[in-house]
């Protein structure tokens, strides 16, 4: 089957969408549902744009999801935000929620699952017990699991809310301590802004922002959401770059903090598979992050592959290999060789059921689920 990228053309050009044929307003919905970008999609598609009915209902559903849940968004911050009142640490929203509060372009249209914080090391332990006060639960039970996360990873178990179901994902820093990249944390804690009308709500400055974005996309491994997240990327850097030395700073900042390597593949990956046009200083100065030619070949084969929706008219015979291939050099990247063995033999064969477990309780998550617009198969009906 020849790739086509029908959700990336429409994006990138949505006049496109008022000559589509039936069949390929259905291409396009699925296409846009496995890469969690429907949302986004429904934003600029109205209207005369859009003169199949069924195709409509979609993205109106789509809208109004995307409406909910963004003042789901806003609410759950609250809660949160009393919640954390009394413990004197500084709540620092990321990803998602970072971008709803801030008012960023990248919010519209945006699906959420969870929401994600930053409090310092040191203040974890009256958060989540803070947290614990104020209805959310600790998951990962296992001994395995919360070893693993207290010892070695970025972040605490997730912990979901009783009543609500809503997820919150507390981080204590960008990359976990074992990490071969060593990102400075603490300095974009230092360096970020409260969010308008709080003063004890913050988010990244925005070249931060954009650094930790790519930090994220290019270290994880579960890139299902990897044209969304790249999507969000691009739509950062349209936003922040309009701003008279953001530029400048953005090279100088990532060997500040450690994150050329990431901002390097973010820059190169929107060039080619989005064609977002950038500067030349810019590329210039992030060259400096790039790895070694055979490694960067590896690199473009992997991505190339990996960065597209998750969907069969989008991949090809060698899209599972790149997939795979990702996911363990996202391990690779968190931690030692011996560990690593150890981790992913045991998730391999002692957790399957775990982890199916653990999607069924995220599924069932506060923040909205569109589920019942598809059939089984995420065709439009």
């Amino acid at each position: 089957m020849q790739r086509r990228d029908l959700i990336v053309d429409t994006l990138l050009r949505p006049d496109l969408a008022a000559g589509y044929s039936e069949s390929t307003w259905d291409l396009l919905i699925r296409q846009a549902r496995r890469a969690n970008l429907l949302g986004r999609l429904a934003q600029p598609l109205q209207g005369d744009q859009v003169p199949l009915p069924a195709a409509r209902n979609h993205l109106l559903s789509a809208r109004v999801l995307a409406h909910r849940q963004q003042a789901a968004i806003r609410w759950e911050v609250e809660c949160i935000r009393r919640a954390l009142a009394g413990t004197g640490a500084p709540l620092v929203l990321l990803k998602g929620a970072a971008y709803v509060m801030a008012g960023l372009p990248t919010s519209l249209g945006r699906m959420f699952s969870d929401v994600d914080i930053m409090v310092p090391k040191r203040a974890l332990p009256a958060v989540e017990s803070a947290l614990l006060m104020n209805g959310w639960a600790g998951s990962h039970l296992d001994p395995y699991d919360q070893r693993y996360y207290r010892k070695w990873m970025h972040e605490i178990p997730p912990m979901q809310h009783l009543r609500r179901g809503t997820v919150i994902d507390v981080h204590h820093a960008i990359v976990p301590e074992t990490a071969r990249i060593r990102a400075n944390s603490a300095l974009m804690r230092d360096a970020a802004v409260a969010v308008s009308g709080f003063a004890d709500v913050f988010v990244f400055a925005p070249v931060d922002m954009v650094l930790h974005s790519a930090t994220h996309l290019f270290l994880e491994g579960d890139l299902d959401n990897g044209l969304r997240d790249l999507f969000d990327l691009e739509s950062l850097l349209r936003h922040f770059g309009a701003t008279p030395g953001f530029w400048e700073q953005l090279p100088a900042r990532a060997l500040e903090l450690g994150l050329q390597r990431p901002l390097y593949y973010a820059l190169r990956y929107m060039a080619a598979l989005l064609g977002t046009p950038l500067p030349d200083q810019a590329t210039t100065a992030a060259a400096q992050g790039a790895p070694r030619s055979s490694v960067l070949q590896v690199m473009d084969f992997c991505f190339h592959r990996a960065l597209r929706a998750d969907h069969p008219t989008c991949s090809d015979r060698w899209t599972p290999l790149a997939r795979w291939l990702l996911y363990v050099r996202s391990h690779w990247q968190r931690m030692p060789l011996l560990m690593l063995l150890f981790h992913l033999s045991r998730k391999a064969i002692v957790r399957p059921r775990q982890r199916e477990r653990d999607v069924t309780r995220r599924g069932q998550g506060g923040l909205g689920d569109d589920a019942p617009l598809r059939d089984a198969h995420g065709d439009l009906r």
